[in-house]
């Protein structure tokens, strides 16, 4: 990759990634050029429900604050976790990253209606933050070059300073909550239902429909496709062999003892 083309980098960001980092890049745009208010996106439980605002559903998690030094920082941490999510985790599997999203979405917006939540962004960044940080337990950081930490301790450690300067903490421990439950049900639970002998062991797979969507259900028939063809020809294999040994076997000449 030439890092001197920022679109070869934009196009090396994975797809879901990229998505996500292009609509929330044109959104606070629209809002800086006033050509959407932020008036008009925000999480507003009556105006979704009741007057048919349902973009709203989604708009919230799409803006970080109008171009700053609070904006970049945000982009800043969306751009680099969600991608290293996507890139190690949910390598070849889309449809689940996509599903995690949306797990994290829907159990924040209910939350949402409760603490007078109105704009989840935050919340859906933080929740990838702490994903990745279990998923990567002996990764070895630091802050600002004074504290050195493991990346479990990020989540904590970032909302620990968004205290210190002084910036609401309730979206951020919405983010680390739902992380926490997504985490629990996807690498938690599995291992305790294998021990257990449950029958369910996934509560939060992706289903065949977006596994499809995504090239992903397709591949795994043409894996088991191509295994059971591979273990037809080793079996004909075994057998062709087979057959020769037993023709060189018919046709042995027993010599004659002088």
């Amino acid at each position: 990759m030439n890092p001197t083309d920022p679109v070869e980098w934009y196009m090396e960001i994975p797809i879901v990634s990229r998505a996500y980092l292009t609509g929330a890049f044109l959104t606070t745009a629209a809002c800086a050029l006033d050509v959407v208010s932020p008036f008009s996106l925000y999480y507003n439980y009556n105006a979704i429900f009741f007057e048919g605002e349902v973009w709203r559903l989604a708009t919230n998690f799409f803006f970080f604050g109008m171009f700053g030094i609070d904006f970049i920082f945000h982009m800043f941490f969306l751009m680099r976790y969600c991608r290293l999510l996507e890139e190690n985790s949910f390598r070849g599997r889309t449809a689940d990253f996509i599903c995690m999203i949306a797990f994290g979405a829907i159990i924040m917006s209910a939350m949402a209606i409760f603490l007078s939540v109105h704009f989840l962004s935050n919340s859906l960044t933080f929740m990838m933050l702490y994903v990745w940080g279990r998923r990567n337990p002996y990764v070895r950081m630091t802050f600002f070059g004074i504290l050195t930490f493991t990346a479990p301790y990020l989540p904590w450690v970032i909302l620990g300073f968004s205290a210190m300067v002084g910036n609401n903490l309730v979206t951020d421990l919405i983010g680390i909550g739902v992380g926490h439950l997504y985490y629990f049900f996807e690498d938690v639970y599995p291992i305790v239902a294998e021990i257990r002998g449950w029958r369910i062991k996934r509560w939060l797979e992706a289903p065949n429909f977006l596994k499809s969507l995504c090239g992903e259900y397709r591949n795994n028939i043409n894996v088991a496709a191509e295994m059971a063809a591979a273990a037809l020809l080793g079996e004909a294999e075994d057998d062709n062999d087979e057959n020769d040994n037993n023709v060189v076997n018919n046709n042995q000449v027993v010599p004659n003892e002088e």
